[in-house]
């Protein structure tokens, strides 16, 4: 009985504890908030509403956005701004480019995923990076040997896929895509054969699953106002992100290691393909800063935003295509059009061999589809800044110093105001001009990010879509396995589809072998 009572007072303390934390945690979130002020955005809830939202955040964000271009959610420390007006992302992102940063709050969040990388990283460090990825972005050597290994990819996941389609089974081309960019991404990346498509790799399966799972972990942060408490306690999603960076940890610092000793025992720097190898050559020149753990930040930012942008926007595409057939056709008659061949073409090999840079520029409807697709399901459908000064936005609110100001792609996609009546339906054409793609504002069409940060991948990025795109569509016609399933999207810092897209491929043609 004695140890009865004194379970029921050890958890009555406990939760008046919590109770007392939480009021407490209450009064903090409306203290100094400017509430019902005029100058300010308005107060559409707490951080306690994207909890309750989570599921659906991005739509509970466009919802709020209908009413209010531009809007609070109060977290204890500061406002978070929230805006869906092109003025005031061009704002934060280019004009008053020096007054917005990453800031502490955000870099807090996401350090422990994205560490000093070029995603997280201000000042010196996030100049240094820049330069470096500019140039290296810009260089002929990348350029063909990325495009190389995407065909080759691309080559491999069409003969993955025939597999599937010989035996008349439903399969994930989510799942597929994910697993076909993280090999490209990690050849291209790290000059490592990683081969998750093939599925031989166990360190490669463990690694791309903590991969995911740290984005997904990690974002929930935003959500959860007692992450801190429960990363000091190492207890459910904290203990969860911990071991799944250490698998990304020890996996991808054994990769740098490794490509350190080959390249001592080289000792030639000109013919290094890969960017990991090409940053190295720039380590020498700066020891002290380049450490393994820098350079795995550096490596890891890249991986995600070529990944994920590359592998979850395909996914969506082909979701739009399978929803959209005749858009579907379209894109397979231009590519016949362009590399001029026809349905009966079934070698593979000679088919990528044909997917040039010239017969890449080519395909301005592919294009404009990717694009429309990246308006509609942006790959990063929330970012922010922080505001390092009071400032006043050109919507006419005010901000303070430390508020973080958050710009929502996903939103900003669906506003009328910004596309017209027509905003919500997937439309390639709106991307076209007498059959030339014809891009818009990168203040409205935000996927990229715009202002001295956009993305330098761009580029890189569209060629492995159309790549992959034009091998897969060359070959097959895509249907959903469901139609009647609802397909929506996990909440994390990029985009995937929940659940995966389960789907049929009918290929174009009759293969004798593949």
């Amino acid at each position: 009985m004695d140890l009865l009572s004194a379970t029921v007072s050890v958890a009555m303390a406990f939760f008046y504890f919590l109770l007392i934390c939480f009021c407490a945690l209450l009064l903090r979130i409306f203290t100094g908030k400017s509430l019902r002020h005029p100058k300010y955005p308005p107060v559409m809830g707490t951080i306690f509403h994207q909890l309750i939202h989570y599921n659906r955040l991005y739509d509970f964000h466009t919802d709020v956005a209908r009413k209010y271009r531009t809007f609070r959610l109060l977290a204890p420390f500061q406002s978070e701004v929230y805006t869906a007006d092109p003025r005031n992302v061009e704002h934060i992102l280019k004009t008053n480019f020096d007054k917005y940063v990453k800031g502490h709050y955000l870099n807090e969040i996401s350090g422990d995923l994205f560490g000093d990388g070029i995603f997280n990283a201000d000042g010196d460090k996030w100049r240094q990076q820049r330069k470096i990825a500019s140039f290296e972005f810009s260089t002929r050597v990348l350029r063909v040997f990325s495009c190389a290994v995407f065909r080759t990819k691309a080559a491999k996941l069409t003969r993955t896929i025939l597999g599937f389609a010989a035996m008349n089974k439903s399969f994930d081309i989510h799942d597929l895509l994910m697993r076909c960019s993280l090999d490209s991404i990690f050849k291209v990346g790290f000059g490592v054969d990683l081969n998750c498509l093939e599925g031989s790799s166990v360190e490669g399966r463990k690694f791309s699953k903590a991969f995911d799972e740290a984005n997904r972990l990690t974002y929930f942060r935003y959500a959860d106002p007692f992450w801190k408490l429960k990363r000091i306690l190492n207890l459910g999603s904290e203990g969860a992100l911990k071991k799944n960076v250490k698998i990304m940890d020890d996996f991808v610092l054994g990769v740098i290691r490794n490509k350190r000793k080959q390249m001592f025992e080289q000792q030639n720097d000109n013919d290094k393909e890969d960017i990991l190898s090409r940053f190295l050559v720039e380590s020498k020149k700066d020891l002290q800063r380049m450490t393994d753990q820098y350079l795995r930040d550096i490596i890891l930012n890249f991986m995600i935003a070529g990944k994920d942008t590359s592998a979850g926007t395909l996914a969506w595409f082909i979701y739009l295509l399978c929803k959209h057939p005749l858009i579907q056709e379209k894109v397979a008659e231009e590519i016949r059009e362009v590399i001029n061949s026809n349905e009966n073409e079934t070698d593979i090999d000679a088919f990528v061999k044909c997917l040039t840079d010239e017969a890449i520029d080519k395909m301005h409807y592919l294009h404009a589809g990717l694009t429309e697709t990246l308006r509609l399901y942006p790959a990063v459908p929330t970012d922010g800044r922080c505001a390092e000064t009071d400032d006043v936005l050109p919507d006419g609110y005010r901000v303070k110093k430390g508020d973080d100001v958050y710009y929502m792609a996903y939103a900003m996609g669906r506003m009328t105001y910004i596309w017209g009546e027509d905003a919500e339906d997937f439309r390639p054409e709106r991307f076209l001009n007498n059959g030339v793609f014809r891009p818009d504002s990168s203040f409205k069409f935000v996927s990229f990010h715009a202002g001295p940060r956009v993305c330098l991948g761009k580029e890189f990025a569209y060629r492995q879509m159309k790549i992959v795109a034009m091998v897969l569509l060359h070959f097959f016609r895509f249907r959903l396995a469901d139609e009647k399933k609802q397909v929506t999207y996990k909440t994390m810092f990029t985009l995937h589809i929940d659940g995966g897209l389960h789907i049929n491929a009918i290929p174009r043609v009759v293969f004798d072998k593949f």
